[in-house]
């Protein structure tokens, strides 16, 4: 009996042990056949593309730089007029005054149109300026405000209170340009607001 015991024992114990895993049971041989395989192996080295034949292709347009300045040359200005023939005014004016030999001209795009016609202009004290100047405005009856209401008729002013005007040319004025009658209205009919004036010494 006793010894009955210890055998159920042993046997018990070698169920036991295969059960939890046991290192040392051997596992049973396949008994089919073996194929054997290999894992795939994996290479960090680039293999280079077989060489190819260059494309011929035209060679690209420059382009510049999105911060390239093009510098275009800007086309030579064009020459100045000449100056009007038979006046000693400069080209671009309207009427020209020479103080030195009483005459002046109406011009238009730089021919003469009407003179040159006899002037008288002011007096030491009260000389007329040389300059350049533009006609501000006109008054066909205009009577001065500071010359005790003195006639001015067909004035013409074109630096400030001075104005081409019909007045004696014999005696000298205060600054203004005097002209016979016919003068002064063929002045006051060509001259328009803005037309340039020169006077020169």
């Amino acid at each position: 009996m006793r010894r009955t015991l210890l055998v159920g024992l042993a046997a018990i114990s070698v169920g036991l042990l295969s059960a939890c895993g046991s290192t040392n049971t051997a596992a049973p041989a396949p008994t089919g056949p073996t194929t054997a395989t290999t894992a795939p192996t994996t290479s960090t080295e680039a293999v280079a593309p077989a060489p190819a034949e260059e494309a011929k292709l035209p060679p690209l347009p420059q382009v510049a730089e999105a911060n390239e300045t093009i510098v275009k040359e800007a086309p030579p200005p064009p020459p100045p007029p000449p100056a009007p023939a038979g006046v000693p005014c400069d080209a671009g004016v309207d009427a020209c005054i020479d103080l030195s030999a009483n005459q002046s001209w109406l011009l238009k795009d730089g021919v003469v149109t009407y003179g040159p016609v006899p002037i008288t202009h002011g007096r030491p004290g009260w000389e007329t300026p040389p300059g350049t100047f533009s006609v501000g405005w006109k008054d066909i009856d205009h009577k001065s405000s500071v010359f005790n209401n003195a006639p001015m008729p067909f004035s013409v002013f074109f630096n400030g209170g001075i104005a081409f005007h019909q007045g004696s040319l014999s005696q000298e004025s205060h600054g203004c340009i005097h002209l016979s009658w016919a003068a002064a209205e063929a002045y006051y009919n060509a001259l328009a607001v803005g037309d340039k004036v020169q006077v020169v010494t």
